[in-house]
């Protein structure tokens, strides 16, 4: 198995005839989805995701692809496949339109509605071409069909891609459920029928290749959510993901069944499930739905709320009423349903949510307690039966953290891919076919880029770490005012401490020594402000370390007179 190497530098030019692969998202993580596929200069994208902030990214709304390696070639992109509408997959689309407004988007019904509602706040509007299974669309050089593929939304789609090079599948996100809610199987027969005729790389869903077995049908959650819906006395609150259709219209179907009247809340839920609807996706029953102005008028035990914040997010509806920063309010009795599982890295929000519900009276019902969740991603078992139908000659595992990507091509390598054709990439990894063998030839810039407020790509690493220290040891403000010609002390040092668990007054016993170190650099001299905050800092900080073992931010200020 072919994998990164730290020193890799620059591809070279591709070779002529060959087709270059290099995926700048959801390879090492989860999320951020993104990979641009390049032929005879010519460029299409398949995904343009975002991934979602962890705890150690203070004030960080969402985090895109680096689009460095492709901003001086927009032109060259023929357009931007987008396999299904989760976040993790359009998500960042809206951030690369501002870059070039006309780039096409090409995907299914539901998930072009998806994106175009987005793209409504963001004041762009769109060139789409809408595509189903079975299509087959030239797009530039790239040849593509779309495939059926079954995913915890409607409308997923595989995509096959055919240049001079040879085919490329990838695969999206996908799983095998045999008893679909919506009746649309993952279509075994194109992809056999794919094979018959040579796939050459194939690009595959890693997430759970590390659990065996199958995963269990959607359907089966029914069952258990009758059960919760028939032992509730007070209001039910679930929290899903904006966009899972699927889930959400179990929900529907078990409040229609106990008298139940539901109330969407959340800008993205309200708009999603209200797309849905219209598609054709959600089936509602007439007066199911209500507004959730109306609830205060219905008995408690008429009432569900399906809102977001599965996943601990802090500014979500879920994390707000466990926190008591929402309009709704949690009393003792109310059932919570948690309809999700736990994204890598947000378990600690996400108990610590359960947590907050628990210690007002409700009663948490989550993935850990019952079986109100099956994954949208194929297991072991089903990726095994995957490869051997498609029988690819090279195999690129994506979407997924390094155990799953590893994990991913160890199956791949059972079902008879050579170890040599297994290629285990990163983030700005390029991989090129050339000749009917894949393989690393370089790497491109392909780091974080973060969204905070209205500002892109602004904030970078150093600020983070500078917020990470100041939630962890505070701040310690340092002002003193100087002579501007002999250095002299002529007020202060005056010191002021937040968060930093140390009292003002302690600083008495330091401050003496602040002042030495001030009145011996005015005798040497030294008089340039910059170079009198550094020794300040020094000094604080070293009887800071020595004195109570921590490391807080120290803004010394130094005022000339």
């Amino acid at each position: 198995m072919s994998h990164p190497h730290p020193e890799l530098g620059a591809p070279p030019k591709l070779p002529k005839g060959g087709l270059r692969v290099t995926p700048l998202g959801g390879l090492g993580e989860i999320g951020r989805n993104m990979t641009v596929f390049e032929y005879d200069g010519r460029l299409l994208i398949v995904d343009c995701g975002v991934l979602f902030p962890e705890e150690e990214q203070p004030g960080i709304d969402l985090i895109l692809p680096d689009f460095t390696s492709i901003r001086d070639r927009l032109d060259d992109i023929e357009g931007i496949v987008l396999t299904h509408g989760h976040e993790d997959h359009i998500g960042g689309v809206p951030y690369l339109l501002r870059e070039k407004p006309d780039i096409p988007l090409i995907g299914s019904k539901l998930t072009l509605a998806l994106i175009e509602a987005k793209l409504q706040e963001h004041r762009i509007r769109p060139y789409t071409l809408e595509v189903a299974e079975g299509h087959r669309e030239r797009v530039g050089p790239f040849d593509c069909e779309f495939v059926a593929v079954n995913h915890s939304i409607p409308d997923a789609l595989a995509v096959a891609i055919r240049t001079p090079a040879g085919m490329v599948v990838h695969t999206g996100d996908f799983k095998m459920d045999q008893l679909p809610l919506d009746r649309r199987l993952t279509d075994l027969h194109a992809f056999a029928r794919l094979s018959e005729e040579g796939i050459d790389l194939l690009l595959s869903d890693s997430t759970n290749a590390e659990v065996p077995g199958f995963v269990p049908p959607e359907r089966d959650i029914s069952n258990v959510l009758r059960q919760v819906f028939a032992g509730a006395r007070k209001r039910i609150i679930v929290a899903s993901f904006a966009s899972h259709v699927h889930r959400i219209q179990q929900i529907l179907d078990a409040a229609h069944e106990y008298g139940r009247r539901v109330a969407f809340v959340g800008r993205s839920m309200v708009r999603n499930m209200g797309i849905a609807r219209d598609l054709g996706y959600l089936k509602v029953p007439p007066g199911l739905v209500v507004d959730v102005k109306t609830l205060d008028d219905l008995p408690d035990h008429e009432v569900v709320l399906v809102c977001t914040g599965s996943q601990g997010e802090p500014m979500a509806a879920l994390s707000r009423m466990a926190n008591r920063d929402h309009q709704i309010r949690i009393v003792s009795g109310d059932t919570v349903i948690l309809a999700s599982s736990l994204i890598p890295g947000n378990e600690n929000a996400v108990y610590r949510v359960i947590n907050g519900l628990t210690r007002w009276g409700a009663n948490v019902v989550h993935k850990g307690n019952a079986k109100v969740h099956v994954s949208g991603h194929a297991s072991a078992g089903e990726l095994l039966y995957f490869y051997n139908i498609c029988r690819p000659k090279n195999l690129m595992p994506v979407h997924g953290e390094w155990r799953h990507l590893r994990a991913n091509a160890e199956l791949g390598a059972l079902t008879g891919v050579p170890h040599d054709r297994i290629v285990i990439a990163e983030d700005g990894v390029v991989v090129d076919l050339v000749e009917g063998k894949a393989k690393i030839t370089g790497k491109v810039q392909a780091g974080y880029v973060y969204v905070d407020g209205l500002s892109v790509g602004d904030v970078g690493e150093p600020a983070l770490k500078d917020r990470k220290i100041l939630g962890d040891e505070g701040i310690i403000s340092v002002f003193v005012v100087v002579d501007s010609t002999t250095g002299k002390i002529t007020g202060g040092p005056h010191v002021q401490a937040r968060g930093s668990g140390i009292e003002d007054s302690a600083f008495n016993a330091v401050l003496p020594k602040v002042q030495e170190v001030l009145e011996k650099s005015a005798q040497d001299g030294v008089v340039e402000p910059h170079q009198l905050q550094q020794l300040i800092r020094r000094t604080l900080g070293k009887w800071v370390s020595d004195n109570y073992r921590r490391r807080p931010m120290i803004l010394p200020v130094v005022v000339e007179v």
